[in-house]
């Protein structure tokens, strides 16, 4: 709980439940216009690839805003800025709503971006401070419902939402959710007494050179596929744009005595191997949201709806053993829980390596199902270790520079594996072709027997032949793109495994029970230490104790 008297009243799991209920819907925002995006281009008079522009846009604007949320929290005030961010996401969804112009909608979805965006790192950092330190593994299972569900449903949300009503109702829906969060924040969130606003000058050349660098590469990767990446110079100018604005952030974070983004932080060893890791975690999930769907449209016909609605055994799995998840994280050595979760989400991984062109629904939903329980294994343990050594004034930065990485992550792994996707199924198509010559007795023999079928049902000679040769090439082209995906599981696969020595780099202390006297009794504490020595440092907390209560 908080040090200040006032927030000791207040019960954790309704603070949990006032962050959570706008930041769940912030990132579920994230995900859940993607389905619908030919709905808006096709409204609003716009092409496919115009309408991309209404999650680049919002991604770009929310990315730039994530590191920055630790310091404008102690430049406004937590609680003022949670609710001037509520209220900015609750209005912008509005507008959203009602925009009658694609140009419309992408500012009012930059405005949203820029608003929701201090959401998730002011939430994890509460929750971090609301529970005893003991009891972090239940801060972030909460949270980690939240990160793992909203990006799962979104996509099922956003297309049962669209089918059945229209693509407006998407933002409409956070209306009713933001007024309940700033009804309960108003009431149940305080500011803890060390943030504070100080007198230290804007990092402005920070805050540039962010938006800058981060703002470029959301943009490289988020577009980068459909312009073909350095091929473009559309891409090679977002890439120059990249490396000087990051570059020169690090340099100014590094120099400047009141950074705007506290690169310091990652000193911290099993911080800065957190924020890999959970990188790595971004990678893979966000990958496989995107490619999984994809698999079920273009190969097994699933309509967009159907396609998300399979991922929903996913959901189902986090959920159930995220509340377990956190308790075991409480209980036993955390790292063995991640061990536990990337050869268990490894196992699922190269389970749907082994799907052809005739699988069935169920040999979709068991692997999604322990997908979701390795994930539950993973996020809850991972960042409640990433973050044990963190002092509560330094929450808000680390847990900003967390969740960038997270999404970060997240962009790279769509980017990448959606291009290793479109590049294998190229390759393995020419090498396919390869085969389907005249010489080739069996190709030949399939060939007369299509042209064959289309004479009989009514086509002419010439036809016949143009239809087989159409089929075949079908064919060709489809079990090209089912080897491509086979490989893209594969590879993701491997990346879980490939996580498993940097587990060594994380630092666990062990909490210890001692008990000292006080004016009022006996009383318990619970003291981090870390193994080994840990008799002495047990006597050092001891004697600090006893000479300064």
């Amino acid at each position: 709980m908080y040090a200040a008297g006032a927030h000791r009243t207040v019960n954790p799991w309704v603070v949990t439940f006032s962050v959570m209920l706008a930041t769940f819907m912030e990132i579920l925002d994230t995900t859940v216009v993607n389905v619908s995006i030919p709905h808006i281009a096709g409204n609003l008079a716009s092409t496919n690839e115009e309408g991309t522009w209404v999650v680049t846009s919002y991604l770009v604007s929310n990315a730039i805003v994530l590191p920055i949320s630790g310091w404008l929290a102690n430049y406004m005030g937590r609680k003022r800025l949670l609710l001037t961010c509520v209220t900015g996401f609750t209005v912008t969804s509005l507008c959203c709503g009602l925009a009658t112009s694609l140009p419309q909608l992408i500012v009012f979805r930059v405005l949203q971006g820029l608003s929701g965006g201090g959401l998730q790192p002011l939430a994890q950092a509460i929750l971090l401070e609301t529970f005893p330190k003991e009891r972090h593994g239940h801060a972030m299972a909460a949270f980690g419902i939240g990160i793992l569900l909203a990006p799962i449903l979104g996509p099922t949300l956003g297309g049962w939402i669209t089918d059945n009503y229209t693509w407006r109702w998407i933002f409409y829906l956070n209306l009713p959710v933001g007024f309940l969060s700033l009804f309960l924040m108003k009431r149940f969130v305080f500011d803890p007494p060390y943030i504070r606003r100080t007198g230290a000058r804007i990092d402005l050349w920070g805050i540039g050179f962010l938006a800058l660098g981060i703002g470029s590469l959301q943009v490289l990767l988020d577009t980068g596929e459909r312009k073909d990446w350095f091929s473009s110079d559309y891409i090679c100018t977002f890439a120059v744009l990249v490396v000087v604005g990051l570059v020169s952030l690090v340099i100014r974070e590094l120099m400047t005595d009141h950074p705007v983004v506290d690169l310091r932080v990652l000193k911290d060893r099993s911080f800065s191997a957190g924020v890999f890791l959970i990188s790595m975690l971004g990678f893979v999930l966000y990958a496989s949201l995107v490619l999984l769907p994809l698999y079920l449209q273009t190969l097994m016909g699933y309509p967009a709806y159907n396609s998300g609605l399979a991922l929903s055994p996913r959901g189902i799995g986090a959920l159930l053993f995220t509340p377990l998840a956190g308790h075991l994280t409480t209980k036993t050595d955390p790292r063995r829980l991640l061990v536990f979760g990337l050869v268990l989400g490894s196992i699922t991984m190269f389970d749907l390596s082994g799907l052809n062109l005739q699988a069935g629904f169920w040999d979709i939903l068991w692997p999604q199902v322990f997908q979701g329980i390795a994930l539950s294994f993973l996020f809850i343990p991972l960042m409640a270790l990433a973050m044990s050594h963190i002092p509560q004034e330094r929450m808000g930065n680390a847990t900003s520079i967390f969740n960038l990485m997270r999404n970060i992550g997240g962009s790279f792994g769509i980017a990448i594996m959606t291009t290793f996707l479109t590049r294998r199924a190229q390759l393995h198509q020419n090498h396919l072709i390869a085969n389907v010559t005249a010489g080739n007795l069996q190709a030949s023999r399939f060939l007369q027997g299509l042209r064959a079928h289309f004479y009989a049902h009514g086509a002419d000679s010439v036809a016949a032949s143009r239809k087989a040769l159409g089929a075949i090439y079908g064919m060709v082209q489809q079990h090209a793109a089912m080897l491509a995906f086979v490989e893209a599981f594969w590879v993701m696969g491997a990346v879980f495994l490939f996580m498993l020595p940097f587990l060594l780099l994380l630092q666990y202390s062990k909490p210890v029970r001692s008990s000292r006297a006080t004016s009022e009794g006996e009383e318990k504490v619970l003291i981090p230490v870390e193994i080994p020595g840990v008799e002495l440092e047990v006597r050092e907390e001891e004697e600090r104790l006893i000479h300064h209560p």
